[in-house]
């Protein structure tokens, strides 16, 4: 297998893949026909928001704190939910996304990520909100970290856990979140898959404060992905069902690693004959992450995720991509992040 990355998927591709894809795993694993936004995905989208926010203010020459421009935009999305803020939080100004019908709809909340809103206190990694709490909302939102080039993995993670502090304060929650900004960042610049897990991995064993549970998962998902395809109550036994964030992030993972085609290194959007296509890899990841049961939504849009950052939006399912409902927002926001990074 080749060290080198293989950069022949454009940045726009991966950008779009990245959120789509994921907006795609959330979906599918939702009842019913439609494929519709679900409240994933809108906490994803809210996320990159608030990364857009900072980076609009950066690229005017005012400096802004990257992590009080994403709790602004998570509060404008607890307002959407609750139907007003928190006595003691701030008034976010309102921005486009505001008025997307889609993305102020009730779909399912995480809870934990309102009750941590509600508090109207801004966490920091030194005073986290919800210090107890381990859910993977915060892994599931925070594709779109990853998704800055020209910044450096370890910033890219600082972001992540940073945010993931606004609402779950266990270490594994926001390491967990860190750790898959970290992910996409790799696969962002043209790692194969095999490649950005390896250094993702690395990176959760060289800090000494990682919790130990994390690296447990994760080591057991990158052991566990070349052999046989678990049942999913086995799966569950081997790496949890999904529900807490280092959980969850494993399990993305070894759904995407498992079903991998041969010589993944070597393949860019278009595949090979070696193997499953991209799409059909796609399709393979999703029948797995599907399969969390209540954690699912969440599992399935890392899943969605890591391979759309892998292999471009070229790799989604064009069926399925036609059924997503109300996707409009989704390439807006991407549209504007190339805006004001790739300009």
């Amino acid at each position: 297998m080749s060290n080198e990355p293989h950069p022949s998927v454009s940045q726009s591709s991966r950008a779009y893949g990245c959120m789509l894809g994921g907006a795609l795993g959330d979906a599918l694993s939702a009842p019913g026909p439609a494929l519709r936004i679900g409240g994933t995905t809108q906490l994803a989208l809210y996320s990159l928001d608030g990364l857009l926010d900072a980076l609009e203010w950066a690229n005017a020459g005012t400096g802004a704190d990257v992590n009080a421009c994403i709790w602004l935009a998570y509060l404008r999305w607890y307002r959407a939910q609750e139907g007003s803020l928190p006595p003691s939080a701030p008034a976010p100004q309102p921005r486009w996304i505001d008025g997307q019908e889609i993305l102020q709809q009730r779909v399912a909340p995480d809870a934990v990520s309102l009750s941590g809103l509600a508090t109207g206190e801004m966490g920091t990694a030194f005073r986290p909100v919800n210090p107890e709490a381990k859910g993977s909302a915060p892994v599931s939102r925070s594709a779109a970290f990853g998704l800055v080039p020209h910044l450096e993995a370890v910033t890219v993670a600082k972001i992540s856990s940073d945010a993931a502090s606004l609402t779950h304060g266990h270490p594994a929650a926001r390491q967990a979140a860190g750790l898959f900004s970290t992910l996409i960042h790799h696969l962002g610049a043209g790692n194969s898959l095999e490649e950005a897990a390896a250094k993702t991995v690395a990176a959760a064993r060289e800090t000494e404060e990682t919790a130990p549970e994390l690296i447990g998962r994760l080591d057991a998902a990158v052991r566990l992905a070349p052999e046989q395809l678990l049942s999913p109550e086995n799966l569950a036994g081997e790496l949890g069902d999904g529900h807490a964030a280092e959980e969850a992030l494993a399990v993305g993972l070894y759904a995407v690693l498992a079903t991998a085609p041969a010589h993944d290194a070597d393949r860019g959007a278009g595949g090979d004959e070696s193997g499953l296509s991209p799409q059909e890899h796609f399709r393979a990841a999703m029948q797995v992450a599907t399969g969390c049961g209540q954690a699912a939504p969440a599992v399935a849009s890392i899943a969605g995720s890591i391979l759309g950052a892998r292999y471009g939006e070229e790799s989604l399912p064009g069926d399925w991509l036609d059924r997503l409902e109300e996707r409009n927002p989704i390439r807006a926001l991407v549209d504007q992040l190339l805006k004001v990074t790739l300009a």
